[in-house]
């Protein structure tokens, strides 16, 4: 049974000592909206390295994420890129748009454990979104795509070696995504698991195939103010 149609309390999350955070539209909200600064420049990368159009560039570019979970994974499967490149392309952005969010830093602060940040993206875009946030010091390792050998969540090996390497009791720790098929595999390994979704964003209507086959089943949580559910966690414990 999830608790999706709850608010978490203290209890809820008391045996979690290791906190795990995905980068993109979790630390920061989706209405920030930086991925689409990335998502045309993987448009440009594909349309430059393939000689397409960027309408026909942006169709592919998606087919491969879905097909290998990032553009990157594609790329190097399909066409033998270089994934430096790609990524140093990918991450140009202005992290500016970030704005601070002292509230978040706080209650990041007082969670009790480690706390990392997970993402398929690079440590250096971790650093600098966490930077613009304010929430950077506060975290104990970035764990990124390039430690992953470039095989990007989902993927079950992925997490065994973000466990292994920063040695978490995943049976005492917690995943924060904005993505739910993302939250299987952290489910299946005891993993708590939250899904952050944008202000107003109806559950049911995120795309089929971002969804776990079983519906809910991957999801203790779901919230759309990431500091409001920490802070519940830490007040007056």
């Amino acid at each position: 049974m999830t608790s999706i149609d709850r608010l978490p309390t203290i209890d809820d999350f008391a045996h979690v000592t290791e906190w795990v955070f995905d980068m993109d539209n979790t630390l920061y909200p989706h209405r920030v909206n930086l991925f689409s600064q990335i998502d045309r420049n993987m448009t440009a990368f594909v349309a430059d390295l393939l000689q397409m159009e960027p309408v026909e560039a942006k169709l592919l570019q998606k087919q491969y994420y879905r097909d290998h979970g990032t553009t990157l994974k594609g790329l190097m499967v399909n066409h033998g890129i270089d994934p430096n490149e790609f990524l140093q392309k990918a991450h140009a952005i202005d992290y500016n748009v970030i704005p601070p969010d002292p509230a978040l830093g706080d209650a990041i602060k007082a969670l009790p454990g480690r706390k990392f940040i997970f993402t398929n993206g690079t440590v250096v875009h971790a650093q600098m979104a966490a930077q613009a946030l304010g929430i950077l010091d506060h975290f104990d390792d970035i764990f990124d795509i390039v430690a992953a050998d470039y095989v990007p969540k989902p993927a079950g090996a992925t997490y065994d070696k973000f466990a292994s390497l920063n040695r978490v009791d995943t049976r005492h720790a917690a995943m924060f995504e904005d993505l739910p098929r993302n939250l299987t595999v952290p489910k299946a390994l005891g993993m708590k698991t939250v899904l952050l979704v944008p202000q107003n964003f109806e559950y049911e209507f995120a795309e089929a195939w971002e969804q776990s086959e079983d519906g809910n089943a991957d999801i203790d949580f779901v919230t759309e103010d990431l500091a409001g559910f920490l802070q519940r966690l830490v007040r007056s414990a």
